[in-house]
């Protein structure tokens, strides 16, 4: 079939960009640490600017997201950080994860978005076309323009996603939402799918990202593997009010997982439409890139949002996901003497629908997620073991639900079976114990890693504690702050 010599090219030994599954053992991600816009969310505005609450801005990066940073290095880029541990963290000036500082730990493996975006800068038609796309859509005066040009590529960098200027001056709302960054783009095999947020608040972040794509060096020999989602083509002919799934174009990549090579799944959710996934589809079927798109319709609730959100894959026989929405769910429906009075909502259905290429019109309805997952796990995966599922909250109410919300379903597997996600969901992680994981806070594991007590290499069936009680308010974990785009192929 035609993707198996895409998927080959793709794992050649040189290449930089390739996802081929979401538990492949993860080489290379962009991330962007919590940056000084965040602590400038103010409660009348949090939910215009997508962000559920306002958080602890010096808690959520040095006691929180810096624990993250740590983990991912000592995994993917281990020289870095390894024997260093201890002079970092006595650092009160936090200088090793400051991208625009001497002193930033600068790896080709664990990459912010913000150093990207400040190395193109330096470039003057860049900076000059950027700058004035940024001030025209935030209606920045001219002087505004030209004040901006006067800064370095570091400094211009950290305004445009801020929002604010090194004296704190606020030009425009920040970009709290691109700590998440699964959210910009996501990575096909060797095609990265750009974003086309719902939100007008993520417009300014989804342009940066635009700029970083198509203009740096990273990326610069996968020009013709970027894609971008078209607008219904009468876009501009509807009223302002036409907001339904069949004339919207608008995705955002916690909709989307690359489950195999040959396969890619799609969330209709509060934020993806099912006019933008058959958008999706069409251009992956006419470029060859997989043969299968699953389109799975969440309900549009917004403590789902993306269908990462209510399940993440663990290794290929594993899945994590929110029992409310799988077929656990309904049992538990009807023992549940709460659901009693609910009265049923068609719009609140799980639905799926799967196609394949050449029988785009006549798609395969799939009853259930766990049917669904156990056939990705057997058929694409070629898991030969019995197919397991965590249920978020141990499938206890009303736990399902509490620990969903703070993202017990949002998980990154950094390889097959070793996942990183919150601490704070208790049921769900006592139902990963009885699976036979081991529970182990971020801070403890560093520790054996800098003893030498264990290796990241040899590491098998764990989950990673992350503090979370800053990160969690932010409604996304830590699959949500990734965009993977290298992984090893599953073998």
């Amino acid at each position: 079939m035609p993707y198996i010599a895409a998927f080959k090219k793709c794992m050649a030994s040189d290449q930089k960009i390739c996802v081929a599954s979401e538990v492949g053992t993860l080489r290379r991600l962009l991330i962007h640490s919590p940056d000084r816009g965040l602590g400038k969310v103010i409660p009348s505005k949090a939910q215009d600017w997508l962000f559920e609450d306002i958080v602890h801005l010096k808690t959520m990066r040095r006691d929180e997201y810096d624990y993250y940073v740590k983990i991912l290095l000592y995994f993917l880029d281990p020289d870095k950080i390894k024997g260093k541990l201890a002079a970092i963290d006595a650092d009160k000036t936090r200088d090793f994860y400051k991208p625009d500082n001497p002193s930033y730990f600068k790896s080709d493996k664990v990459i912010d978005v913000q150093r990207l975006l400040a190395e193109i800068l330096e470039d003057d038609s860049i900076r000059t076309k950027l700058i004035a796309t940024i001030c025209g859509i935030e209606r920045c005066s001219y002087r505004t323009q030209e004040q901006l040009n006067a800064f370095d590529g570091n400094e211009l960098a950290k305004i445009l996603i801020s929002g604010s200027l090194p004296d704190d001056t606020m030009l425009f709302a920040p970009l709290p939402n691109l700590i998440f960054t699964r959210d910009i783009g996501i990575t096909i095999n060797d095609h990265i799918l750009l974003n086309k947020p719902a939100k007008a608040a993520r417009t300014r972040e989804s342009i940066l990202a635009q700029y970083v794509f198509f203009n740096h060096p990273i990326f610069g020999q996968y020009q013709q593997n970027l894609i971008e989602i078209p607008d219904n083509e009468h876009h501009f002919l509807m009223a302002s009010d036409a907001n339904t799934d069949f004339t919207r174009s608008t995705l955002e990549g916690g909709d989307v997982m690359m489950v195999s090579p040959r396969h890619l799944m799609i969330g209709c959710s509060e934020r993806t439409t099912i006019y933008a996934a058959q958008q999706v589809m069409r251009l992956l079927f006419d470029k060859n890139v997989v043969d299968t798109v699953t389109i799975v319709k969440i309900p549009k609730k917004r403590d789902y949002m993306h269908i990462d959100t209510v399940f993440t894959q663990v290794k290929r026989n594993m899945w994590v996901l929110l029992g409310d929405i799988a077929r656990q769910g309904d049992d538990a429906k009807k023992r549940d003497a709460l659901h009693f009075f609910a009265q049923p909502n068609k719009d609140e259905e799980l639905k799926i629908l799967q196609f394949n290429k050449g029988w785009e019109h006549k798609p395969t309805e799939i009853e259930n997620l766990e049917d669904l997952l156990t056939d990705i796990s057997k058929n694409d995966l070629g898991s030969q073991e019995p197919v397991q599922f965590i249920y978020s909250g141990n499938n206890v109410f009303p736990f399902g639900a509490r620990e969903q919300w703070t993202d017990s379903c949002n998980l990154l597997a950094i390889k097959e079976g070793v996942v990183i996600g919150y601490d704070r969901n208790d049921k769900t992680l006592e139902a990963f114990k009885a699976a036979g994981f081991e529970i182990i806070k971020a801070a403890d594991l560093l520790e054996r890693f800098e003893r030498g007590e264990a290796s990241p290499d040899t590491l098998t069936d764990t989950f990673i504690m992350l503090p979370s009680a800053e990160l969690s308010r932010a409604r996304g974990g830590s699959h949500c702050m990734s965009m993977p785009i290298l992984r090893d192929a599953i073998v």
